[in-house]
């Protein structure tokens, strides 16, 4: 069966972005950008809200196709850009781009029936609203965080204080030069709060 798989950028005090989508504050060294091609690699389709695909189409295959970016590049474009493609919108007004394929919204039974098809993993970038939605359906199978050293004191948050406590198991950890750290986590389904 396939995993979802949330591959996630964040800072130390667990924002995403800044308060105006910023990330200017990523620090983007070779042993990430390995894992990143790794993870494409190995990975059968992407799954992203409507905002962060329609970035992602307006991106990625001009760099798929573009001679002038570097090779490292170009190849994991050219590998993002032939992946299924999964787009969550309620409104249907999705950009065009090829090997996509809609999801009106997160619905369990539907995302059962995806990971049941054959093929790699779906990883899951950026699109907040998603991930959270899966979190809250316990869909997630593995949560992949690149922390940045720095606060960034205010910001997007990757989870919003709406739902209760999950706890994580961590699977791995893995410090790069440039001070990102690399935390695999799985999901542990039962929690017990202190009252």
């Amino acid at each position: 069966m396939r995993k979802i798989v949330v591959s996630m950028w964040t800072t130390l005090d667990g924002f995403v972005a800044g308060p105006d989508d910023e990330m200017d504050w990523l620090l983007v060294d070779d042993q990430l950008q390995k894992y990143e091609r790794d993870l494409v690699e190995n990975a059968g389709s992407l799954m992203l809200g409507r905002v962060t695909h329609g970035d992602f189409a307006g991106y990625w295959p001009l760099a798929a196709q573009n001679p002038d970016e570097p090779d490292e590049v170009r190849g994991y474009a050219q590998r993002i850009d032939a992946l299924e493609k999964i787009v969550v919108s309620a409104s249907g007004n999705t950009a065009t781009w090829k090997n996509t394929r809609r999801l009106a919204r997160i619905d369990p039974d539907e995302i059962t029936e995806l990971k049941h098809e054959p093929g790699g993993d779906i990883v899951v970038y950026g699109s907040l609203t998603v991930i959270q939605s899966l979190a809250d359906h316990r869909l997630i199978d593995e949560i992949h965080l690149l922390v940045h050293p720095l606060y960034l004191r205010r910001g997007k948050a990757l989870f919003n204080g709406e739902q209760p406590p999950a706890r994580l198991r961590l699977m791995s950890a893995e410090p790069f030069a440039s001070g990102v750290v690399l935390m695999r986590y799985h999901p542990v389904n039962d929690i017990r709060t202190a009252s």
